[in-house]
């Protein structure tokens, strides 16, 4: 059977011979030329955009890399997922293509963290692995410029609530990247290059089963989770927070282990595609538990370093060389674990433990301090602490990074 693709853009899934083309509606060696149209596949999966007039769609071996229109005889190198309509990255279904959904509850600060996962991972990142990250589209590198990364980095701006993914009018696209770095092979350094899609849900998209299944092929077609929650939520937590720290208000929130639950729901759906679990108490089907990895990320730790031993693994910076530290990952797992006791946590643990095969616990702090209570970044600047671990767990997961140790 043939392998199965999923487009980084819609995340629904077909085989590589059923992507479609694009022609680029330039003067052909003919000396004919296809007009551009608006692309209505595209307007309703994707949301309609104001003057985007494209080449028109046509059938070809996807494949291959290039096709020829049979309308005009141009050749083009235009792929598109046959779902959406999307443009596909150059080489998509000839490199890894790794889908990460990234998840949480309503003012779990998931577009800030986002935004500077992001930035690290071009930067401080790059620089430690020998690594980069790169748009793989030119909407992905004006949305990531424009929207996120200039107002964060250059006004000092928090964000607004994430827009909901449950209407397609204005719908917020994933952001797509390419990470690639050289990897040392028997013959020789290798470069090696991942697409990373990036999807930031709504935390409305969380907060019902109705709203829930509307992301069922986003989080069932995904290769890894990103699971931001905010202890600032949980009330164990809340009472113990830094004094000052910016508290998220109460109405309208949902409880962390609430998010949680809904997922795992879903996850465990029949429909959920490559999470399907064995149904307990039926002859011939033993039980079995969510197999895609999940970075649990607890979000603005800054506001409990006062209560952490000086030498706790989660006050600590990750050791350098390039590599994945699996060690120094487990020590800050058990660490959380061990807050979750006092952050009326254990709920959370024990459906991880029991439901996950694959789940890590990250300590974060995006900021490194709490906003101003205009909405501004603090006056000391954006000072981010272990924001890339859960990405680089992830990555390490999929062979697409080095490691050390074991685990």
């Amino acid at each position: 059977m043939p392998r199965r693709l999923t487009c980084p853009y819609c995340y629904e899934t077909f085989t590589a011979r059923e992507i479609r083309f694009r022609c680029n509606s330039r003067l052909s060696r003919t000396q004919k030329r296809c007009a551009r149209v608006r692309d209505q596949v595209l307007d309703d999966r994707m949301g309609r955009r104001p003057a985007h007039e494209l080449g028109p769609d046509f059938a070809g071996d996807g494949r291959k890399p290039t096709a020829v229109c049979q309308t005009c005889d141009g050749e083009t190198t235009y792929r598109i997922c046959p779902v959406c309509h999307s443009l596909l990255p150059v080489q998509f279904g000839m490199v890894e293509n790794r889908l990460i959904a990234m998840v949480g509850a309503k003012a779990s600060g998931k577009t800030v963290y986002m935004t500077v996962l992001l930035h690290e991972m071009m930067n401080q990142v790059g620089a430690d692995f020998g690594a980069f990250l790169m748009g793989s589209d030119d909407n992905t590198m004006r949305r990531y410029s424009s929207d996120y990364q200039d107002r964060l980095y250059r006004d000092r701006q928090m964000f607004l609530g994430t827009r909901t993914a449950a209407t397609n009018d204005n719908r917020v696209e994933p952001l797509v990247f390419r990470f690639g770095l050289r990897r040392r092979h028997l013959f020789g350094d290798r470069p090696q290059h991942t697409v990373l899609s990036f999807f930031d849900t709504a935390g409305e998209d969380f907060s019902s089963r109705e709203s829930v299944e509307l992301n069922t092929r986003y989080l069932a077609n995904a290769d890894g989770i990103v699971l931001l929650l905010d202890p600032l939520q949980m009330p164990g937590a809340r009472d113990s927070a830094l004094p000052g720290t910016a508290l998220p208000g109460t109405e309208g929130l949902d409880a962390p282990v609430n998010v949680l639950g809904r997922v795992t729901n879903m996850l465990l759906a029949p429909q959920a595609g490559r999470a399907r679990p064995g149904i307990p108490g039926l002859p011939g089907k033993s039980p079995q538990k969510v197999d895609t990895p999940v970075a649990v990320v607890f979000s603005k730790l800054d506001a409990f370093w006062h209560l952490l031993d000086p030498g706790s693994p989660l006050r600590a910076h990750p050791p350098g060389g390039g590599r994945f530290a699996v060690e120094d990952s487990l020590s800050g797992h058990e660490e959380v674990r061990q807050l979750l006791k006092d952050w009326d946590g254990v709920p959370i643990d024990q459906i991880l433990e029991n439901t996950y095969a694959r789940y890590r616990y990250f300590g974060v702090s995006a900021l490194g301090h709490s906003p101003t209570p205009d909405a501004r970044v603090a006056p000391t600047g954006i000072q981010p602490y272990r924001v890339a671990d859960p990405l680089l767990w992830l990555l390490s997961e999929f062979g697409s990074v080095p490691k050390t140790g074991r685990g």
